[in-house]
C-alpha cells in the first residue's frame, strides 16, 4: 500500500511544478508560495476531520512536535527555493538538480535513521546520481553561464532532503493525516512572514485570475501529493519512499513539453532514463 502511496505523491508532485510554473509568469514567487499554502492547509485540515484524528493532537508529545516544526521550516524553505527557481529557469533544468535531494535523503537515512543499504541499492544510487548530473546543463541554452536559479534548485534539494529525514522522526508518533497538517501550519506562517518582510503584499492585487485559478490547482495538487507521501513514509523506508516520490519528474518532462515546448538533448534523455532506472531499481530491491 505504501508503495501505491509513493507512487501517487510522484503523479502529483509532477503536476504541481506544471500547475505553479502557469500561475509565476507574472506573479511574485513568494507571494504565489503563501497563497498555494492557504490551499494546501485547508486540504490537509479537511482529510484530518474526515479521518477523525484531530483527537491526537491533544496526545502530542514535545519531541514529536518539535520535529514536525522543523520539517516544516524545512518544507517552507524548499518550497521558496524551488519556487523561484522556477520562475527564473526553465522546469527541466530546475526539477533535475531539486531531484538530487534523493541521494542526500538516502545519505541522511543511512547516518540518522540507520536504513541500510546494500550493495545493489549503492548501485541504484550512484546511477541516480549519474542520471542528474546528466540531465544538469551547465550552461543556459544562450551560451550564458547558469544564473541565480540555479542556487534556488539547489537550497530547494537541500531542504527537501532534510524535509524528508525530520518528517520521518516527527511522524512516528502521529497519524500521517495530522502530521501534514501540522506541519502545513507551519509553513504558512512562515511563507506570509517572508511576504510581510519583503514588502510584496501589494502583489496580491495585481494577480490575474487565470494565474491565481493556477496556483490554487498548484496547492490541491501539493495536497494530494503530500498526503500520499507522508502515509508512504509511515509505513515504508524513507531510502526507498523518496526515490519513488522522485519518479515526479517523468510527469513533469511530459507536461512541460506539450504545455511549454520543452524538449530534452540526447544527454538529458540519457540521464533520465538513468533516474528513472536508477528510482525503479531502489523501489523493487
Amino acid at each position: 500500500m505504501w508503495l501505491l502511496c509513493a507512487a501517487g505523491s510522484a503523479l502529483f508532485a509532477g503536476l504541481t511544478s506544471i500547475f505553479a510554473k502557469c500561475g509565476i509568469r507574472k506573479t511574485d514567487s513568494t507571494v504565489a508560495t503563501a497563497l498555494r499554502t492557504v490551499v494546501i492547509l485547508i486540504f490537509s485540515w479537511i482529510m484530518v476531520l474526515l479521518t477523525g484524528s484531530d483527537p491526537q493532537i491533544r496526545n502530542l508529545d514535545a519531541r514529536t512536535l518539535l520535529f514536525l516544526v522543523l520539517s516544516g521550516l524545512a518544507t517552507g524553505a524548499s518550497w521558496l527555493c524551488y519556487f523561484r527557481a522556477l520562475q527564473l529557469g526553465d522546469i527541466n533544468k530546475v526539477v533535475p538538480i531539486d531531484k538530487s535531494s534523493t541521494v542526500l535523503t538516502i545519505i541522511l537515512a543511512l547516518i540518522f535513521l540507520g536504513e541500510g543499504i546494500s550493495p545493489a541499492k549503492g548501485v541504484a544510487v550512484v546511477v541516480i546520481a549519474l542520471g542528474i548530473l546528466l540531465m544538469t546543463e551547465k550552461k543556459e541554452s544562450d551560451g550564458k553561464e547558469q544564473g541565480g536559479w540555479f542556487l534556488y534548485a539547489a537550497g530547494s534539494a537541500l531542504f527537501a532532503s532534510l524535509t524528508a529525514i525530520l518528517g520521518k522522526i516527527g511522524i512516528s508518533g502521529v497519524e500521517s493525516n495530522l502530521g501534514t497538517a501540522i506541519r502545513t501550519t507551519v509553513v504558512l506562517v512562515m511563507a506570509w512572514m517572508m511576504v510581510a518582510v519583503t514588502g510584496k503584499g501589494k502583489e496580491l492585487r495585481k494577480i490575474p485570475k487565470t494565474e491565481l485559478g493556477f496556483i490554487c490547482a498548484s496547492g490541491l495538487a501539493t495536497g494530494a501529493s503530500w498526503l500520499c507521501y507522508y502515509r508512504a513514509l509511515q509505513e515504508g523506508p524513507a531510502s526507498v519512499v523518496a526515490p519513488v516520490d522522485k519518479l515526479s519528474v517523468l510527469v513533469t518532462v511530459a507536461f512541460s513539453y506539450v504545455v511549454f515546448g520543452e524538449k530534452l538533448n540526447r544527454k538529458e534523455g540519457a540521464g533520465l532514463v538513468l533516474l528513472t532506472a536508477g528510482t525503479v531499481a531502489m523501489a523493487l530491491l
